[in-house]
């Protein structure tokens, strides 16, 4: 899959008012997810690893590299017990995801991320929303997730992390809005 280029412009596909609950959750994360792209197109590698302010170290790189770790997490992981392990963070860098280094580009960051969801959309699809994870359960009680709960844990991940994506991209450039 050949990753959006720094000129490209990102689109985003309104979600339905009017559809069932499956494909109102599923509108509204992909929806998100187009949301992030937007908010790092036409930006260069070095525009993408700006951190917002001091002592943060949020940078837009970062913020997909971290999607594409939780796509892993709840689909690959909680939802199929794949078991898969960590792209970006280590045991000795828990936030890797966040802290790209100089090597590190959005053509790599953008296709890796790309995969997951595609993977996550796989892994989905056979299931039905009350239908219980696989793999990793709550650590309070045990339960496990349905797939109801991850899209919708999906849904307000990208949410928040959008917002910080428009705080990001005003930031570095002005951008404001989408």
């Amino acid at each position: 899959m050949a990753a959006m280029t720094t000129t490209e412009r990102a689109e985003r596909t309104e979600p339905s008012t009017v559809a069932g609950e499956r494909e109102m959750l599923e509108g509204w994360l992909e929806y998100h997810r187009e949301t992030l792209a937007v908010k790092c197109a036409g930006l260069d590698d070095a525009r993408l690893r700006e951190t917002s302010v001091p002592p943060s170290d949020l940078n837009l790189l970062g913020l997909v590299r971290h999607m594409a770790e939780v796509e892993r997490g709840w689909f690959r992981n909680t939802l199929a017990d794949e078991k898969a392990g960590p792209i970006y963070y280590t045991d000795a860098d828990q936030d890797g995801d966040f802290h790209p280094g100089p090597d590190d580009t959005w053509d790599e960051a953008y296709a890796t991320w790309q995969a997951e969801i595609a993977r996550a959309r796989e892994l989905a699809a056979p299931h039905a929303l009350d239908d219980f994870g696989a793999g990793r359960r709550t650590r309070t009680t045990g339960e496990p997730y349905n797939l109801r709960w991850i899209y919708t844990h999906m849904i307000e991940e990208y949410a928040r992390h959008n917002g910080h994506a428009d705080l990001l991209r005003e930031r570095i450039d002005g951008a404001t809005g989408d």
